[in-house]
């Protein structure tokens, strides 16, 4: 699940990426595209496709992968042309739930988000119900360990340009501005720092915790959700 996340819960995650790369070589390969599409070739110049193509060598994704999708993007080979969109909604218990789609027909994609929202006790909403309890940030998460001086960490940070460093049971999460991120991440390299996420991503402002059957609920919906074709990103303001 993109978003603020818990080590724990980013373990989770890593865990079903490596067990579904085919589908998430998949995924980044369309970020890739749409971005070359949007601002060209040159990561250099197009920050999105940088993102894109971080993304990709953080999850081993081939260079041949890479150079085919910005190809495809280019129109040099055939590729789908997609649409972004974004739907917001809710799951059980009113968790906020903010989907980043990438498409090439709306009208297949609508109604099987729908359907599988209300099928876990969820439902669509509409534009702007719940985008403003997000913010879009830079994440950097470093795993806590003895080596880790926490206030020289947080120091390096927030000198190299951080907005917050928030502590949590096993991790140091960075938070920056997104035009930031890069500049932030590359001065904490400098001084020997390595991250276990890397990404710009939405932050919800509050997050609220579910229990019971609502919690279980909630998590078969965001792993159902994460797992469709035309889901990129899946960002809530539910806490695991």
């Amino acid at each position: 699940m993109a978003g603020h996340s818990k080590w724990a819960n980013i373990k989770h995650r890593k865990s079903r990426v490596d067990a579904q790369r085919g589908k998430i070589f998949t995924k980044i390969a369309k970020e890739i595209m749409v971005a070359v599409k949007q601002g060209g070739p040159d990561p250099d110049g197009n920050f999105k496709l940088r993102l894109a193509i971080q993304k990709a060598r953080l999850n081993n994704m081939p260079n041949d992968n890479i150079q085919r999708a910005i190809q495809r993007g280019l129109g040099d080979l055939d590729g789908s042309n997609y649409e972004e969109i974004i739907y917001e909604g809710y799951g059980p218990g009113g968790a906020a739930l903010l989907l980043e789609i990438l498409t090439d027909n709306r009208n297949r994609t609508a109604p099987e988000i729908r359907h599988i929202l209300s099928k876990h006790g969820g439902s669509l909403g509409e534009s702007g119900c719940v985008a403003w309890m997000f913010q879009r940030r830079g994440l950097l998460v470093i795993e806590k360990t003895n080596e880790i001086d926490e206030d020289e960490f947080i120091l390096a940070a927030l000198d190299a340009g951080a907005l917050d460093v928030k502590v949590e049971e096993d991790s140091l999460e960075v938070i920056t501005e997104p035009s930031t991120f890069e500049e932030v991440k590359q001065a904490l390299n400098n001084l020997g720092y390595t991250f276990v996420v890397e990404e710009v991503t939405m932050i919800p402002q509050t997050t609220i915790s579910l229990e019971g059957n609502e919690k279980e609920t909630m998590e078969k919906l965001i792993e159902i959700l994460e797992d469709h074709n035309d889901i990129q990103n899946v960002y809530t303001n539910y806490e695991r």
